[in-house]
Order: C-alpha cells, then sequence, then structure tokens
C-alpha cells in the first residue's frame, strides 16, 4: 500500500501547479459541499472564536478554510518534485534571528501553529539553516499513510521526532547544537499535566513539556508566524522571544506563545486548522492546582 500511495503522489507532484490548483478546486467543492468533512466542527469552532460575528461572516471564514486545507493537500504533493528555487520564490522568511543563535553556539526551540502550510515551512527552514533540524511530530494511527508522510519530511534532511518518544528521540542530541520545531498548539493527551489559558474564547490546555525544556536548558524560543500572501505564496516572520528562558516564570512561555498565536489567528483566521478537535478536554476546578502561581 505505501509504494502504490507513493508512486500516486509522484504522479501527481510532476504537474504543474496551476492545474494541481484546479484539482484542489475540485477537491474543495466535493470536501465541504459533498462530505461535509468536520464542517459541524469547524463552524462550532468559528463561532466560539467569532462569537460577535454574523453567520454569514463564519460560513465565510469556513469557506475560505476548507479552500487552503486543499490547497495545502496538492501543495504536500508538490513538495516531492518542487525545486529548492521554485520553494524560494513562494515561501519568504527572514532566517536571521535563527543565524544569529547558532554563530553564538546555541540551540533553538522553533514554536509555531498549524498554520498553513507548515510542510512548505518545514521544507523551507531545513534548507536555510545550519542548524540540524528537528521535528516534533505525532506519528499516525494509518502505517502507510505514516510512513508517506516520513518520506516526505525526511527526504529533505529533516529529523523526525516522535512527541510519543520524545525521551529517546531527543536523547541523540544531548549536548548538540539543534534547531527544534514544535507545532505547540496541539491538544494535550492528560489534561491535567498541563497549561491552561483562555484561547480563542475557550478555557484551553496547552502542553508543558516545550517550556519546561527550555526553562531547565537555557534553550532561547523562537516564535513563528506563517501568512499567506495569495494563493501559493507565504511569508513566515520569526520573533526571538526568549533569549535566556531560565530567567522567566513558569507559565510566562507558554502563555506569551498562546496570546501571540491567538492574535495572529485573529488577524488572518483561514489559515489556521479549524477542523481539529481542539477542545476535547473541558476546564475543571481541580486543574487549577497544576497551574503555575
Amino acid at each position: 500500500m505505501y509504494f502504490i500511495l507513493l508512486a500516486f503522489c509522484y504522479s501527481v507532484s510532476i504537474l504543474p501547479l496551476w492545474l494541481l490548483y484546479l484539482i484542489s478546486d475540485l477537491l474543495y467543492v466535493f470536501v465541504y459541499h459533498i462530505l461535509g468533512y468536520r464542517r459541524k466542527t469547524v463552524l462550532g469552532n468559528l463561532r466560539q472564536a467569532f462569537p460577535d460575528k454574523p453567520e454569514a461572516d463564519i460560513r465565510r471564514m469556513a469557506r475560505k478554510y476548507y479552500r487552503n486545507l486543499t490547497d495545502m493537500m496538492v501543495e504536500t504533493i508538490k513538495l516531492l518534485t518542487m525545486s529548492k528555487a521554485s520553494l524560494q520564490k513562494r515561501f519568504i522568511c527572514d532566517l536571521s534571528p535563527l543565524h544569529k543563535l547558532y554563530n553564538e553556539g546555541r540551540s533553538c526551540q522553533l514554536h509555531l501553529g498549524h498554520n498553513f502550510n507548515w510542510e512548505w515551512a518545514n521544507l523551507f527552514c531545513m534548507q536555510g539553516v545550519q542548524f540540524p533540524f528537528l521535528v516534533v511530530y505525532m506519528p499516525l494511527t494509518a502505517k502507510a499513510v505514516n510512513r508517506m508522510f516520513r518520506h516526505f519530511r525526511e527526504k529533505f534532511g529533516t529529523v523526525l521526532i516522535p512527541a510519543n518518544d520524545m525521551r529517546n528521540g531527543m536523547a541523540p542530541w544531548m549536548g548538540k547544537q539543534y534547531l527544534l520545531a514544535l507545532v505547540a498548539d496541539q491538544n494535550p493527551g492528560n489534561p491535567r499535566r498541563c497549561y491552561w489559558y483562555p484561547f480563542l474564547n475557550k478555557m484551553t490546555a496547552f502542553y508543558k513539556g516545550p517550556e519546561m525544556s527550555a526553562r531547565r536548558n537555557d534553550i532561547p524560543v523562537v516564535f513563528a508566524d506563517i501568512r499567506k500572501m495569495k494563493r501559493g505564496h507565504y511569508e513566515a516572520r520569526l520573533t526571538l522571544a526568549f533569549e535566556h528562558p531560565t530567567l522567566t516564570k513558569e507559565g510566562e512561555i507558554t502563555e506569551a506563545f498562546v496570546r501571540y498565536l491567538e492574535k495572529n489567528i485573529y488577524e488572518q483566521p483561514e489559515v489556521w486548522v479549524w477542523s481539529h478537535r481542539r477542545w476535547k478536554h473541558e476546564w475543571k476546578p481541580e486543574y487549577a492546582a497544576e497551574q503555575p502561581k
């Protein structure tokens, strides 16, 4: 099954982007209008985040989101045959904050959200920095699909660290210089062992791990935001948020990222993944004991 999927993706990847975007338009009609993929979840999340918006605006945002979702599907497949020069025309980012940290001999954590197109960001960043580029990912249940996505990412030199085995995945890199990319808006598995903050009008759980690692090892934290400028063109913006995390209070880094991410979502909502069931856990008063004082 894996080789069939890979052969199919390669055959699609050689098509020009203009034709892939026509395919994306057809996929949008199927995914949104016919299949209705997680449409109830998307509309519910948007209503929660934008309670003052009229229903017409909510549905307009939902349609724009699904168009971006199907664009990302074809853009990700295109990575298999996209040249470095073509990517650099379509994805822009000033990497100087990362170069500065590398030249100082320091490692770095890159915190970002589920903003389109993080797959293109992965390749662009990996090609543009001197760091070994490590990316934390959540393995997929379907083995063939998981293997295919590993191929997409690892073929460019990215080192994948499974989120469910971080300790062993990071062990070879202890004492070495690296750049660790963390999609820091994932839904934690254990609601008791996380930080809770208001996010998009709802108390929301966030993993403690990224902040704890940065503070324990004094690893600088850079926040990243990806904006869609127009179809097939993106710009990522990097902010050196915490140069010396050991000087911060518990929870400070996570809360700063939550506010940063929320602001960026409100400014361009259609590029964040609304189809995630992000709020599986509900806040309970007993979780307060675990929160930063």
